[in-house]
């Protein structure tokens, strides 16, 4: 018997037995035929039995350069030859302290300290922590109370669920998360105000005025994803909009909390979101893209004026992580910001967003394709019942996931998020293979709809 089956077939057998999936229905999971990916090179993927798939969603966001890159390889293979990991808590070591300056240098003016952890969640969470905290050691620890957009994803731990907003991730834990209130998001294609994007004068942010003016002095601090909901569907906010959250929550003197996780390192256009509205936070979240996708690594920077809160003797931010600073994932995150340089990568991403632009017309033309939103290379296409009406498909149809399933078929790798299929190429993808990418979606939005 061939080697490869047989490797497959244990695979396959062990997963079902003993594997949970993050974020997956696992009855579902269990009943159909999975993907056993061996391989990458470049922006494809290889299954166990040498069929090659384009990753269309960057391995959950997290990829930028491509799979298997030369000089990230090389990174890793390096450091491995002096040390793998030793404690953040109380040593440090040459990649951390190196990667640490070389954020504040990228980062919006202002943020000046680096905390390190190895999800975004956990970075969203640590920030949540260092905000109230905070405000606890000035004597306003009546400052407790956080405000998010509705539809925001901040992760999934307890506090980042807390501030989240999506009823489906945060439902059965409502028990243990804590009170938070949230200002509408600018969802344009469902306005949540009922008004039209062409005369709306940015209604939605200015609702955070109204939250701020009744519990302001009660607030620690308001948390965005700035320019993309990324989770809510790939929500972009219409031009301005971040400005005015960020003048608002400034005018009432409350914290800015930037969840940059899944927007920053390019994905819109410039290395962090913030920067297209010269928005400067008083914290901020990053994550995926940080190490290029190869491993774990997160952080969170903050403002000098938050950090100098602990700096009294005694005054410790209890909070950490066993591979906190870990100088594998560090090496690795140099090595991917030498190649944002080397490779003019932010120019090549922006290149490639016109493409996908373009491209995506196609799409627009297609019966049930009720609204195609994107800001750089973030893409959420969502899928209707009635384009007339914006009706949605019935949520037990799955029409999201089935069109995802027809474009693996096709040799194509998408994720949904409900009935909108979400397109996130890596930023260094050929263009002729993202003009393929929309083709499959094309061909298979067609099928599943029957259009």
């Amino acid at each position: 018997m061939d080697d490869t089956v047989t490797r497959e077939d244990d695979t396959v057998t062990r997963d079902r037995r003993h594997v949970w999936h993050p974020f997956t229905d696992m009855a579902a999971w269990l009943d159909d035929e999975p993907l056993v990916v061996t391989a990458a090179e470049g922006c494809w993927l290889v299954d166990d039995r040498g069929r090659r798939y384009l990753d269309g969603n960057a391995s959950l966001w997290v990829n930028i350069h491509g799979h298997r890159r030369r000089e990230l390889d090389d990174a890793v293979r390096a450091q491995l030859d002096r040390v793998a990991h030793t404690t953040f808590l109380g040593l440090t070591n040459p990649p951390a302290a190196e990667l640490a300056a070389r954020l504040v240098a990228l980062a919006p003016p202002g943020l000046e300290r680096v905390f390190f952890s190895e999800s975004g969640a956990s970075a969203v969470e640590v920030a949540l922590k260092m905000a109230y905290a905070s405000h606890l050691l000035r004597g306003e620890g009546h400052r407790s109370l956080f405000v998010s957009m509705t539809g925001a994803y901040h992760g999934d731990t307890v506090g980042s669920v807390s501030v989240g907003a999506i009823d489906g991730f945060a439902d059965v834990y409502r028990p243990l998360l804590f009170p938070t209130v949230h200002f509408a998001q600018p969802y344009c294609y469902r306005c949540p105000l009922g008004q039209r994007e062409d005369r709306c004068d940015l209604a939605c942010a200015e609702t955070l005025d109204a939250v701020l003016q009744r519990d302001g002095d009660r607030v620690a601090a308001v948390v965005v994803e700035p320019l993309v909901q990324g989770a809510a569907g790939i929500i972009t906010a219409p031009d301005g909009h971040l400005r005015r959250v960020a003048d608002i929550a400034r005018r009432h003197g409350v914290l800015l909390i930037a969840d940059e996780v899944a927007t920053g390192f390019g994905r819109t256009g410039t290395m962090f979101a913030c920067e297209a509205e010269g928005v400067s936070p008083d914290l901020m979240a990053v994550g995926k893209g940080l190490t290029g996708g190869y491993l774990p690594m997160s952080a969170t920077l903050t403002s000098t004026a938050i950090f100098d809160a602990f700096r009294e003797a005694g005054r410790t931010f209890f909070h950490g992580h066993s591979y906190s600073g870990n100088p594998l994932t560090a090496a690795v995150a140099l090595a991917n910001l030498d190649l944002f340089d080397s490779d003019a990568t932010l120019d090549r991403g922006r290149a490639l967003a016109d493409v996908l632009a373009a491209e995506l017309a196609r799409l627009v033309a297609l019966p049930h394709v009720g609204d195609v939103r994107r800001r750089g290379l973030m893409c959420g296409v969502e899928l209707v019942a009635d384009r007339a009406t914006r009706a949605p498909f019935p949520p037990e149809q799955r029409v999201g996931a089935q069109v995802c399933r027809h474009a693996r078929d096709r040799g194509v790798v998408l994720r949904p998020l409900g009935d909108t299929v979400v397109v996130m190429p890596a930023l260094a993808m050929a263009p002729d293979d993202l003009r393929l990418l929309i083709d499959v979606l094309c061909a298979s939005i067609t099928e599943v709809t029957g259009a």
